[in-house]
């Protein structure tokens, strides 16, 4: 007799550099997406049937994840008891080498549980980088990892005052991208939390004779528009340049227009983590 699948909520990171984004798409593709990976490796598990990750968060091309989350079906066959925790862990990592793709932790969950569906909250941040004249400023442990808007400092204080007129909810129709997937989808979300804070670069202790200088932009909601973050990042920092002034922000969400996005007004995918899925 066949035992029930088992199902778990699988916790993991990656550097999105190297792939398509974290979406599933076709093998022969030059560049795939990190599902691709997650699922050649769950094979060697050797399930009755085949093991899809139901990702929780979509990433673009070039956008990271320091813990993205999916949930996982698990059939073994007849006589052979569910795995544990920690057997999934490492066997996962240990087909995933090659790869910057990390499996962070596993949890046994109960067949209801949905790893987007069943998310309170997701949290984004997003890396820039002070201080940089020219891109080849930037240091060479950061590329990919920030983006260093060109022209030196930026103005916190206006993009902290932009940055409330975020909160709340709102129709976000401005901050999103249009895509062919989501045409129908609802812009209305309610964006929970939004921080500008300095933080830290990897080693950047040995280059602070430099002048850079590192922020961090978190925003919390349960959930997202198609690339609305990289947008709200990208007005902010059109506020810090002054571009636009605090209050253009508020008239932006007032037009519901994505196309009343100024072009500059749109962040590289390359400074975008998500951060975290609350559950």
């Amino acid at each position: 007799m066949v035992s029930p699948p088992a199902r778990y909520l699988v916790l993991f990171q990656y550097l999105g550099s190297r792939y398509s984004g974290v979406m599933k798409t076709s093998n022969d593709q030059s560049v795939v997406g990190v599902q691709n990976y997650l699922e050649k490796a769950a094979q060697h598990l050797n399930p009755i049937v085949p093991i899809e990750f139901h990702i929780s968060s979509r990433t673009d091309t070039g956008v990271h994840a320091l813990c993205n989350s999916a949930h996982i079906d698990i059939q073994r066959a007849p006589g052979k008891p569910a795995f544990n925790e920690k057997q999934l862990i490492y066997s996962l990592n240990y087909h995933l080498r090659p790869e910057p793709i990390r499996i962070l932790n596993v949890y046994r969950v109960s067949n209801s549980f949905h790893a987007r569906f069943s998310a309170l909250s997701r949290t984004y941040i997003y890396r820039l980088l002070m201080g940089c004249a020219h891109h080849s400023e930037v240091p060479v442990f950061e590329r990919d990892l920030c983006w260093a808007p060109v022209g030196g400092q930026l103005n916190v204080p206006a993009m902290r005052d932009a940055a409330q007129f975020l909160l709340g909810t709102h129709d976000f129709s401005t901050f999103r991208s249009l895509s062919s997937k989501t045409p129908l989808q609802s812009p209305v979300r309610t964006i929970v939390q939004v921080d500008i804070q300095p933080s830290s670069g990897f080693l950047s202790h040995h280059y602070e004779q430099r002048g850079l200088e590192f922020w961090e932009l978190k925003f919390r909601s349960r959930s997202f528009l198609y690339r609305q973050v990289r947008r709200m990042v990208g007005a902010l920092v059109a506020v810090g340049q002054g571009k636009l002034t605090p209050h253009h922000i508020k008239e932006l969400l007032e037009r519901k227009d994505s196309r009343a996005l100024p072009p500059y007004a749109m962040a590289p995918p390359s400074g975008l983590f998500l951060k975290s899925v609350e559950y």
